[in-house]
């Protein structure tokens, strides 16, 4: 088995920039103040099951559809790349329509924790990263998102709002030259083919 700590705090890293729990504060903040519940263990759990099953299964859908990795890969660093440019320049391109009858479902775990571009961005390192440092990765987000959830209001407060808003720009700057590379590395691979 082969492990690489570089690939980890990688894959870590932007994982988290993607995942973007502190991003999601006000979100978490405002459920509670409408006296919405969700459970902090029930979202870190199934965001960690839902990501890791299409992690594996993802490759055999795109197969179905006869799209390689690398492809995808491209199509997933445009998505990163349209997150980042939201995540910096506060743009909204991405809409939260769906039902919202579950807190702990929608949106706690869809979109927020589990949603398209952490499904892009999975299949996307896993064209770059060996599977050991993204799974490791993605349940060390998982533990964060966990301790984000059970205390939502203390981290708020420890972190504050101009802390959140230097977070989310620094992640999503980071991202960009994440998605760029990405893009690079794969775009090269499919046009020497």
């Amino acid at each position: 088995m082969y492990f690489d700590f570089t690939e980890l705090v990688s894959a870590f890293i932007v994982l988290f920039a993607i995942i973007d729990v502190t991003g999601s504060l006000p979100v978490f903040v405002d459920l509670q103040n409408k006296n919405r519940t969700f459970s902090p263990v029930k979202a870190a759990l199934f965001s960690f099951l839902i990501l890791v099953t299409f992690f594996y299964v993802g490759g055999g859908v795109l197969k179905l559809f006869n799209v390689d990795e690398a492809s995808f890969a491209v199509a997933g660093s445009l998505v990163i790349f349209v997150i980042a440019c939201e995540m910096t320049f506060g743009w909204e391109l991405f809409k939260m329509d769906g039902p919202n009858n579950s807190s702990t479902i929608v949106p706690v775990i869809f979109p927020l924790l589990a949603g398209p571009g952490a499904f892009t961005t999975l299949l996307s390192l896993k064209a770059e990263y060996n599977d050991v440092s993204i799974i490791l990765a993605l349940l060390f987000n998982m533990v964060i998102v966990y301790f984000v959830l059970k205390n939502v209001n203390w981290v708020e407060k420890l972190i504050g709002k101009g802390g959140i808003y230097v977070l989310r720009k620094f992640f999503g700057i980071i991202l960009l030259a994440i998605s760029v590379r990405l893009f690079m590395v794969n775009i090269t691979g499919l046009l020497g083919n």
